[in-house]
């Protein structure tokens, strides 16, 4: 297909009011509007429902990794209270781009001394990347929590619900939300397959939940990215177009190193990070996802693994990627396992 066949294919899409319907974005097309349908968290989906019937809320705390359902919850538990006019007493603020003090003292605050519109008792404020704030405007915060706690309720999202000091954690409902499952990447994939009319290989829902890691949003992102590539989606489309070395292929790459062949290792890191496009980063997670699968004791797996979290800590303070890559391969080379 040359250029002008893929433009004309892929470009020239019906449109409404503006918007490429084809090429919309699947991760908000798909976005849950309600709580049941939100799959991989059913525990915490039950015990937010009983907020609904009630039809109140405390504070809330939701942490976790990218991904999971946080958003989602935090946006289709308001819908379900307030109904058609939630967007009236909710608002939705994003920490990482306005983290001091100023973002709490003016539009938190503004927003929170308002009286809820229509016949809510309250309003509702969800601060998603929360532990992006400073300790001062965590402190702010609190104030304003204790301040106005009669009229409007927090929803607070997080990666690490550590970075928020303690008496805000104390004042909120907390909720860990754990990395999707296996079943419940690929039973939301399978769903939004249906919709697009897409035929996704088995091998590809597979190679899908791999690269996902949890994440909904990387598999949708990457059901989306294939799917521009064709109505059937295969394990070798999947893979090509999210950088990701196949779990195998690691395996192997370890497997060479661990035996002493440090030359041959460094032939396939060359064919990760130069054919295949991954950085060094990608290749460090993929070695330690893979370590759990060899074949070699328990001792020799946290001997390796504890390597690996080193040249990870290097590679993040900023030290050479190939040097560092290289190292790990010299050491595993050097252990002169026995592993098949």
């Amino acid at each position: 297909m040359d250029v002008d066949q893929y433009f004309f294919k892929y470009s020239l899409k019906p449109f409404r009011g503006g918007v490429n319907i084809k090429e919309e974005i699947w991760i908000e097309k798909y976005r849950p509007t309600k709580l049941d349908d939100i799959v991989g968290q059913d525990e915490i989906i039950r015990r937010l429902k009983s907020y609904v019937k009630t039809r109140n809320l405390p504070h809330l705390l939701f942490s976790g990794p990218p991904g999971v359902g946080k958003t989602a919850a935090s946006i289709s538990i308001v819908r379900e209270i307030f109904g058609e006019t939630w967007r009236n007493n909710f608002i939705e603020l994003n920490a990482s781009d306005e983290r001091g003090i100023d973002i709490i003292r003016h539009k938190v605050k503004d927003f929170a001394r308002m009286a809820p519109l229509g016949d809510a008792d309250f309003k509702v404020i969800f601060l998603d990347e929360a532990d992006a704030l400073t300790n001062d405007a965590q402190s702010a915060l609190r104030r304003t929590m204790e301040r106005y706690s009669a009229t409007t309720r927090f929803i607070l999202s997080c990666n690490y619900s550590s970075k928020i000091i303690e008496p805000i954690q104390s004042r909120c409902a907390v909720y860990r939300f754990k990395p999707l499952s296996a079943e419940a990447v690929k039973k939301r994939v399978r769903f939004i397959a249906d919709e697009e009319k897409l035929i996704v290989s088995e091998e590809g829902l597979s190679a899908i939940e791999y690269v996902a890691s949890g994440d909904m949003r990387k598999a949708i992102n990457a059901l989306q990215a294939a799917a521009l590539l064709g109505d059937q989606v295969d394990e070798e489309t999947i893979y090509q177009i999210t950088s990701t070395a196949k779990p195998e292929e690691i395996r192997n790459f370890i497997k060479t190193a661990l035996s002493g062949d440090f030359v041959g290792a460094r032939a396939a890191l060359d064919d990760l990070l130069l054919s295949k496009g991954l950085s060094g980063q990608d290749v460090v997670v993929q070695i330690h996802r893979a370590m759990m699968d060899l074949d070699i004791s328990d001792q020799e797996k946290v001997r390796l693994i504890d390597r690996i979290g080193e040249i990870d800590f290097r590679m993040t303070e900023g030290a050479n990627e190939r040097i560092q890559l290289e190292a790990l391969l010299a050491y595993f080379a050097l252990s002169k396992s026995n592993t098949p």
